[in-house]
């Protein structure tokens, strides 16, 4: 086994079909939004319609699959195999680990939905599930919103990165995406049209899931200026101007490396959300947020295959719910799937596959659970106060209005804002240093120039999702998010023929080869006892020494 050198890496050039295809695309996207911004929207809606409408039973399918597997190959004889060389240490510390993981999946989600969806599924429940507003509508809420949160969600993440880092740290590949496809279409096609197709699309879908967070940013920070009393309204050039400094912060990130910027961003976000979990757990229904921890785990597991199975099968109501809802989301994911995978590779060099899938899929789960349990709990318990007796709540301004019923709240809002802007630049300098990577031929260290390049233009990407976004929805989501679910789609494919190609990777890899050896060799000796003398024998392992003046079979090169 051979892995490349680290000058390979960092000498790599820049992919010119690649990068600009990939740039001419996206520009072309801004382009169309500044002349016409109606037009754009109105196709990014049908296109997002016709992907729910008509793929929405794949979504389902698919990512219930990847939790499957991503936990059979955890528990598997795989599980073993390291992300790396057999001696390799992991380059991060544990919690350092964590906190970049976190803070590049789902960290701007959770606060922007912490209160807001479980609360949302409080006063209008999921479609033949409980009343509104009643003892069975917590539960169906709190279930529903850690289904949407948890292992699902992170099984999709952990499906690339385990891909992405095993070809990279093990086999001595490109940290590319189209590069884990080596072994089913060949290194040539890798390399080649197909390759480039899929790096192109992977560039597209990051650059468009990673705007559409630093849209809901934008939302949340908007609203916590204007709640705070510091504007009359959250206009388009409020929002433009915070997407702009926002821009500038995670470029800045991105640049000074995953070391410096987005390790130490992470750690500082999660101590302050530590700080801010904990002052709502003290300062909100306490007790009734330890009950919801157990109560919900229950409620997950009996649940589960009732919500992992739902489909527009059940009834209109629910085509409509799970088109903006759970389909939604695990559109939403894919198209994150990406720059998350791939940066969660990136800083998971040295793991084991089993301490891989198990801290990819278990510790944000656990996170998740008590964040809901905290920030959802008190927001059920002051639902009447938040939402002000509506059965629909304005998910930009939820969490503020909670924090508006507990002291202090001139601070806690100041930081919540805090917290969304360096929860935003945290994931989005990975998106810049991921695209970089896969414009520069898997180069892990990209040029400072492209990572500029990719995060300015995600930027104006943003500007341009919040200009189509309509103006009588309040959250604004459909049409933010629109765009990036239509690239969700042909990726999903590209995610089970990641999991085809994986599989066949590890059948080949030393470890697995070496017990197969071992295996056949003991079975063998002892096929041979059968034609000895009765008696006791034992089986010797010696080193056998080559004689140099024999010519040997070269081994074969890593695909």
């Amino acid at each position: 086994m051979t892995t490349a050198p680290e000058e390979t890496r960092r000498k790599a050039g820049i992919d010119n079909v690649v990068f600009g295809v990939a740039a001419v695309l996206a520009l072309a996207v801004v382009a169309w939004g500044i002349i016409d911004q109606v037009s754009l929207g109105d196709r990014a809606s049908q296109a997002q319609s016709w992907v729910i409408e008509y793929t929405g039973w794949l979504f389902v399918v698919a990512t219930t699959g990847f939790v499957v597997y991503a936990i059979w190959i955890a528990a598997s004889r795989y599980g073993k195999i390291p992300l790396g060389q057999d001696d390799e240490k992991p380059e991060f510390r544990t919690s350092s680990w964590i906190a970049m993981m976190f803070s590049a999946g789902m960290g701007i989600g959770l606060m922007f939905w912490g209160v807001a969806e479980p609360l949302t599924f409080y006063l209008a429940p999921p479609p033949r599930t409980a009343d509104p507003a009643t003892d069975e509508a917590i539960h169906a809420a709190m279930s529903q919103t850690l289904f949407h949160w948890t292992l699902h969600p992170w099984a999709i993440y952990s499906v690339v990165g385990l891909a992405i880092a095993y070809g990279t740290f093990r086999l001595g590949r490109p940290q590319l995406i189209s590069a884990a496809f080596a072994r089913i279409i060949g290194r040539r096609q890798a390399e080649g049209p197909v390759g480039k197709a899929i790096d192109i699309m992977a560039i597209f879908a990051t650059m468009f899931g990673s705007a559409a967070s630093l849209c809901l940013g934008a939302l949340q920070i908007g609203a916590g200026i204007e709640h705070n009393g510091w504007a009359d309204s959250v206009g388009e050039t409020l929002l433009v101007s915070i997407i702009v400094v926002l821009t500038i912060l995670f470029v800045l990130s991105a640049v000074s490396g995953v070391a410096r910027g987005i390790q130490w961003l992470s750690n500082i976000n999660m101590v302050l959300a530590l700080v801010l979990a904990a002052f709502v757990f003290i300062a909100g229904p306490t007790l009734m947020m330890l009950n919801l921890i157990p109560t919900t785990i229950a409620d997950y597991v009996e649940y589960l295959p009732h919500m992992a199975g739902r489909t527009s099968a059940s009834s209109e109501a629910a085509a409509e719910w799970l088109g903006a809802w759970t389909i939604f989301y695990w559109a939403w994911w894919v198209s994150w799937t990406p720059f998350v995978g791939m940066f969660i590779a990136r800083i998971s060099r040295g793991l084991t596959i089993r301490e891989f899938v198990t801290g990819v899929l278990m510790v944000p789960s656990l996170v998740s659970l008590l964040w809901f349990a905290i920030f959802g709990g008190a927001g059920i318990a002051e639902a009447e106060a938040i939402s002000g007796g509506e059965s629909s709540v304005d998910s930009n301004y939820a969490l503020f209005d909670l924090l508006q019923q507990y002291p202090i709240a001139s601070v806690t809002t100041v930081l919540v804002m805090i917290l969304v802007g360096i929860f935003f630049v945290s994931g989005a300098d990975a998106a810049s240093m991921v695209m970089g990577t896969l414009s520069q031929r898997g180069n892990i260290e990209p040029k400072t120039w492209l990572m500029i390049f990719w995060g300015g233009l995600t930027g104006a990407v943003a500007a341009i999702m919040l200009l189509i976004a309509d103006p009588d929805d309040p959250v604004a989501l459909q049409g933010l998010q629109a765009l990036t679910i239509v690239a969700a789609l042909p990726f999903l494919i590209v995610m089970v023929g990641l999991c085809v190609s994986l599989y066949r990777d590890l059948r080949l890899d030393p470890i697995i080869q070496r017990e197969n050896l071992g295996q056949d060799l003991v079975t063998a000796a002892a096929a041979a006892t059968d034609e000895l003398p009765d008696g006791d024998y034992a089986l010797v392992v010696e080193e056998v020494v080559l004689d140099p003046t024999e010519e040997q079979e070269p081994s074969p090169d890593p695909v």
